[in-house]
């Protein structure tokens, strides 16, 4: 992108010479010596066209000053050029419950679209890192492996839903596993795995505290989000001939103690989302909390553009001192 800057802007002041010129010209022209005669009748003449014309030898000389004060200020277009490193990358995979609770409707329209809503503000707010996707009820599997392609995680976060594909449960963790798996190989300098939960672990052949274990040994961080509000909700229970959820209101139940030790346990923390606000606040507070470390440089490419004001100011005096010299010198 290109901008006009001027190197010496203080030249600008030199502009108040222009109206203290014209005033002084102007003050010259009216006084001028006079002398009374009985009769102008032998001094009736018709004004040339040339004569008509002399004033533009002063206009010349202004508009001369004024271009050689906009030289003097130096004139200059800039290109500036980013060149961004990435000092301090983060590899982040969001291993995401999707189990037949998260249809439950205490966040809004239920708990599944709440969390794609606002994970994907969070993907769209970390241009820098690579991200991936796993998702998971009594079985796991990857979405999306670990890229810095947002779209790629986009779409795929967006095409997350309840289908039955997998066995319905609450693995949390073959959903950890599956995560830790994903980044154990990352060369990042931070590690993070993002573990939503709204459930209790009923299901999957892997402990969930061995899952942490393995994450802790690798480096990776667990930030932990149990997911639904306390007591009792509106949930899906059985599905009608048309193929609809039935829904009554139903105990709800979260193991906080669970997720509050894997999240202790690999130096992550533990949030609760009640509801939508507190949902996006807590992806907030990650996103806060995970920086990454970008370096800036800037390169600047000043070119001049002094000269063409300097030539117009040449050229105008040279104008003007020939038209003195030649045209008008009669006048004069």
């Amino acid at each position: 992108m290109k901008n006009v800057t001027f190197l010496n802007p203080e030249f600008f002041w030199l502009f108040v010479l222009i109206p203290i010129a014209i005033a002084w010209q102007i003050w010259k022209g009216r006084k001028q010596a006079s002398l009374k005669v009985s009769s102008l009748k032998g001094f009736k003449a018709r004004p040339s066209f040339w004569s008509k014309l002399k004033p533009l030898l002063f206009v010349f000389r202004i508009l001369a000053l004024g271009f050689l004060i906009v030289a003097m200020a130096r004139p200059q277009t800039v290109d500036i050029s980013n060149k961004t490193n990435i000092t301090n990358g983060i590899d982040i995979v969001m291993s995401i419950d999707v189990s037949g609770s998260m249809l439950t409707r205490d966040l809004k329209p239920n708990r599944l679209e709440a969390l794609k809503r606002v994970a994907s503000e969070f993907v769209e707010a970390r241009p820098n890192d690579r991200i991936g996707l796993v998702v998971y009820a009594a079985e796991s599997y990857t979405k999306t492996p670990v890229t810095s392609d947002k779209a790629v995680v986009l779409d795929a976060l967006n095409s997350v839903k309840y289908d039955q594909l997998l066995q319905d449960g609450t693995g949390i963790g073959m959903g950890l596993a599956t995560a830790v798996n994903r980044l154990k190989d990352s060369k990042a300098k931070s590690k993070v795995i993002i573990l939503l939960t709204d459930g209790v672990n009923n299901s999957g052949f892997i402990d969930p505290r061995m899952a942490s274990e393995i994450a802790k040994e690798y480096g990776i961080k667990v930030y932990t989000i149990g997911i639904g509000t306390t007591g009792m909700a509106e949930s899906p229970y059985a599905i009608a001939p048309n193929g609809e959820f039935v829904y009554r209101m139903m105990q709800v139940e979260i193991d906080e103690q669970l997720m509050k030790e894997i999240a202790r346990n690999t130096d992550g923390k533990y949030f609760r989302a009640k509801n939508n606000q507190s949902l996006k606040a807590i992806y907030d507070e990650i996103n806060k909390l995970e920086t990454t470390e970008i370096e800036e440089q800037k390169f600047y490419n000043y070119d001049e553009r002094f000269r063409p004001f300097a030539i117009a100011a040449g050229i105008l005096l040279l104008l003007e001192v020939l038209l003195k010299n030649t045209v008008f010198r009669s006048f004069i």
